[in-house]
This record gives C-alpha cells, structure tokens and sequence, in this order.
C-alpha cells in the first residue's frame, strides 16, 4: 500500500522519517512516498485534507481536529527550544514594528499573540527570509525558529524575548512546537505509522550518521554543528513518545488559546 506522507525539510524532520522512507525499518505493508514543504505550506493544504499523514504545527493541528489525529510519535516539543523573537539593536519599541512571523497556523505565531496582542503591524514571511529581511530593514523584527536561533547573530540581531523561557516560567511543561497528524479517514492505520514512525526515530537515534546526505540535502543550514544543535534540541523522548507529560503541554496550549479568544471556545 503507497502511503504519501509530508514533512518539512527541516532537519528534526529528516532525520526521523530517514529510515521509514529507505525501509531502514520494517514498513510492511506500507510504501512511503514523501513530499516535503514548508511546514506553513503543510498547513495551510491540511486544511484542503491533502495528505494522509502530515507534519504540522501545533497550532493548525488544534484547528484541524476535526479532520487530523496526533500521533504518539514524531512530535517536536522540549524545553529550551521555542522560539525567539528578535530585532535590530536599534529598534525602539514593539508595539509599532513591522513585525515578520513564519505563519498564520504557526504555534510561534499563536505563542506570540498569548505573549503579546498588541502588535499590529504583523507580515507574514517564510521562515528562512525573516533573518535577512530584518538584516535588510524590510522588517524591524522577527519571530525565528528552526536554525534561526543558531544564527541570528550573525544578522546582526538581537534577542527580545525567548517565547519557549516565558512558557516554560509560566506552566512549568515543554513547549509543544509541531506534530505528525493522520487524516481520520486513515484512523484504522494509526497504530501502524505510530510504530513505524517511532522505529524510525529510534533508528535515527542509533544511526545519526545514516541520515546525514540526506538532511543536508534539504536543510537550509548545511554547517553540520548547526544541523546537530538542531536535531539535539527538537528530537527527544516526547518524539519517541508524547506521554502524558506532552499531551498536556497541548492541552494547556489549548485552554490558554481560547481563554484568550484566539481558538473558538467550542
């Protein structure tokens, strides 16, 4: 059975769903097929139901639950890692930059309105031209993620706050970031991609080297300590498994989100 699966070409991603795609694993009776995307791409074609098994981010996954699942496994949550908000070290204020966001459906979007909702001026950008927008004044500030936190730096940027410290200070739990979903018309095959994809996880774990060309070949950062500093911090034990300790990270990114009116309440 061909079953079409998309992920980002972030290297969290690569790296966990490497053997599943060169059958490093058992995937019988299943044959993989992937697309990869940016992950607000993914978003926005979950929303027209079009791949089975798909990454996406937390936030789109909360207004997707009607037609996605979560799985068990795949997911990118931990401590340390949420995402930053940086700026110029000139700009004076936030409430009146032009702010640059990875997405509508992103969580880092959905985390920066629980922070703060009184920012207007938002544009929405692809995540690997924020950096060098705000380098080159298009923007005075930026939402970053993924290997953006590595480098930003290097942009001459600095760090306003770091969202994933002020969740963590605020519940006490990780921070939930993206999730591998199934479209609920597939819910007979949930148990056999959970498995799968976590054989895949742990394969990666025990073999890093195995996925290396792999992930170089879609990473937007090919320096290999940034592509390790990746994987390090967003591939953990809440990706082998999200336990009970990751599903009420969700839930209480959820709760948050429609106290605050940002998710309809019902």
């Amino acid at each position: 059975m061909n079953l079409d699966v998309a992920f980002s070409p972030c290297p969290n991603d690569t790296f966990i769903f490497h053997a599943m795609l060169k059958k490093y694993i058992n995937t019988n009776p299943f044959a993989f097929t992937p697309h990869i995307a940016d992950f607000e791409e993914l978003n926005d074609l979950a929303f027209k139901k079009t791949y089975p098994v798909t990454k996406l981010s937390i936030y789109a996954f909360l207004l997707l639950k009607d037609r996605y699942a979560l799985l068990d496994s795949g997911s990118a949550l931990g401590y340390g890692c949420g995402p930053l908000l940086v700026a110029r070290p000139s700009l004076a204020s936030i409430q009146h930059a032009r702010i640059a966001v990875p997405g509508r459906y992103t969580t880092a979007y959905l985390l920066f309105q629980l922070w703060q909702k009184e920012c207007k001026q938002i544009e929405f950008t692809r995540f690997d031209q924020i950096l060098p927008g705000i380098a080159s004044g298009r923007f005075d500030a930026g939402l970053i993620i993924h290997e953006g936190r590595f480098v930003y730096p290097a942009y001459n940027c600095i760090k306003i706050v770091d969202l994933g410290q002020w969740w963590e200070s605020m519940t006490h739990q990780p921070i939930p970031l993206g999730c591998i979903s199934i479209r609920k018309d597939m819910l007979d095959h949930k148990s056999a991609i959970e498995s799968m994809l976590r054989a895949s996880t742990d394969y990666a774990m025990n073999h890093p080297d195995a996925s290396k060309e792999f992930i170089k070949l879609h990473a937007q950062e090919l320096d290999d300590q940034v592509i390790a500093e990746h994987i390090s911090l967003y591939v953990n034990e809440f990706t082998l498994s999200l336990g009970e300790a990751g599903r009420s990270a969700i839930e209480t990114l959820e709760e948050r989100a429609k106290c605050q009116g940002i998710l309809p309440s019902v």
